[in-house]
């Protein structure tokens, strides 16, 4: 099981009041989210290996090199300098992000990021060597392409906490988006992502990239129909997949999660008991997070001690 870390713990901030509070007063809320995340994960699904995937670099130079605009609208404005290069988080979450990391260390859960890539870098890369099967579990739809029914990969996207779990399969991909997840990549790219700072081709949004997909095979074949004279594309679409040729040539590279990244060691396997209790009773103490560790370490017990 491979999670997007930042992914929960956004989604564990916006979804638990502020008012959970350390006993100082300090906002625990994505801590203690997570948390509970984590919990009914390993209660539900009793992953062997568990990794927390995290972003060591959330907007990659590379990345930016291809398409400027990625995640620009993201970046946190410095009052004196215009956009800075540090992603906007909320100011009650930052502070919290490094108690999170903490815990998940003391915890023995793997915690596994790489310089120059993000966290869905570090996912891909893992579904790339792993043997058996593989679940990711994200509230970022990128990550549909790397699901695999051949491979049993697939993604548990999270609809309201993690308690209601869509499990993506090609099955559902096809039913939602007209694609299985080898050509979800090719989809984002055409469809392109405000979110993300991806234009996307003008005149092209989803269902009009699937249905380009299922006639032309991938981008490959449909840019190829735009420069044929004989191909039934309409004026219009030939014309805006020309005009977009640049975007096109780099937006495959941006928006495909790597699969190669160099990893550091680290050891996967969902921890038996916490690596360092001493530290986990501190951290405990200082930020109030009760129920909610007692209930990791009680799901951690009985999915390792069946």
């Amino acid at each position: 099981m491979l999670l997007d870390t930042a992914s929960l713990y956004f989604r564990a901030y916006f979804g638990v009041p502020e008012s959970v509070k350390s006993p100082d007063g300090q906002p625990v809320n994505a801590v203690r989210g997570l948390l509970d995340f984590v919990a009914r994960l390993v209660q539900d699904h009793r992953p062997d290996h568990l990794v927390a995937c995290m972003d060591a670099d959330w907007r990659p130079q590379w990345r930016v090199d291809l398409i400027p605009s990625y995640k620009t609208h993201r970046l946190a404005e410095q009052a004196a300098e215009g956009a800075g290069t540090e992603e906007e988080i909320p100011d009650t979450l930052a502070p919290q992000v490094p108690v999170i990391e903490q815990v998940l260390d003391a915890l023995g859960i793997a915690r596994v990021g790489c310089p120059g890539y993000e966290a869905d870098d570090v996912i891909g890369t893992l579904t790339a060597r792993a043997a058996g099967p593989v679940q990711i579990v994200t509230g970022d739809r990128d990550l549909f392409q790397l699901v695999d029914d051949g491979r049993e990969i697939t993604v548990l996207y999270p609809l309201k906490g993690v308690g209601s779990l869509q499990i993506t399969d090609n099955a559902l991909l096809r039913e939602k988006y007209g694609v299985d997840g080898a050509s979800y990549a090719d989809l984002a790219a055409l469809r392109g992502d405000a979110s993300d700072g991806l234009p996307g081709v003008k005149g092209i949004g989803e269902k009009t990239a699937a249905q380009l997909l299922q006639t032309y095979g991938d981008l490959a074949g449909i840019r190829a129909a735009a420069l044929d004279p004989a191909s039934k594309l309409t004026p219009a679409r030939r014309r805006n997949l020309v005009e977009g040729a640049a975007y096109l040539d780099v937006a495959p590279t941006v928006v495909r999660v790597a699969a190669d990244c160099p990893l550091p060691d680290h050891d996967p396997a969902l921890p038996i008991e916490p690596l360092d209790p001493m530290t986990l009773e501190d951290l405990s103490t200082r930020w109030g997070l009760g129920s909610s560790l007692e209930r990791v370490l009680a799901a951690l017990a009985s999915a390792t001690h069946p």
